[in-house]
């Protein structure tokens, strides 16, 4: 049993440290100047345990991106846990979803190379399983209950394009105070508007 769980937690570091190697090239580099050699040298691993835990380097992305936004809902989800009600939790989810993706990298990763090594239906799907899911939770709370599931997952996808489409705008530069003011604007009358009898 002792040797069951010794070879489950060597399988798990190196998976993990695949996934760790892998997400500091492609933060760096990019996926087109990644290759795998350079990620089984830098994690001190052989091809064969790359493989045998990614089928090849468009699964590896995948897992480095799943990854990151799962971290990216965990920042979100802490920084809102505290909030006295959903529509001021959607606020803070919004300040702290900007605050996440100015961690160098991230709008490379998620947003610009995610959707076009991926596609926008499996980055939508990464989405969906992390911080996507909670958008969906938060809205329908904040609109309340005359509010639709198909209205939530409408208003949530188009929330979340607007979202990343101001982090691209504010990539880069050092002050993102205007569109994270104009988008506090719109989810507040948003909700404001919905919640109303």
């Amino acid at each position: 049993m002792q040797e069951r769980r010794k070879n489950i937690d060597r399988t798990q570091e190196t998976r993990s440290a695949l996934i760790g190697v892998a997400r500091t090239l492609f933060f760096e580099k990019g996926y087109a100047a990644t290759g795998t050699p350079e990620v089984v040298e830098m994690a001190g691993v052989t091809r064969g345990a790359l493989y045998h835990h990614f089928k090849d380097k468009r699964a590896l992305f995948k897992a480095v991106a799943e990854v990151e936004a799962s971290n990216i809902a965990q920042e979100i989800e802490a920084s809102s846990i505290d909030a006295a009600n959903s529509a001021d939790a959607l606020l803070d989810g919004a300040r702290a979803y900007f605050q996440a993706m100015r961690k160098p990298g991230r709008i490379r990763l998620l947003l610009i190379e995610g959707p076009a090594v991926l596609g926008p239906e499996e980055m939508r799907q990464i989405d969906l399983d992390t911080g996507g899911r909670e958008l969906r939770i938060g809205l329908k709370e904040a609109m309340g209950a005359g509010v639709t599931a198909e209205e939530v997952d409408i208003y949530a996808d188009l929330v979340s394009a607007m979202f990343d489409r101001a982090a691209l705008a504010c990539n880069g530069q050092p002050d993102s105070k205007a569109y994270e003011s104009v988008l506090s604007s719109l989810l507040s009358s948003l909700t404001n508007t919905r919640s109303q009898p």
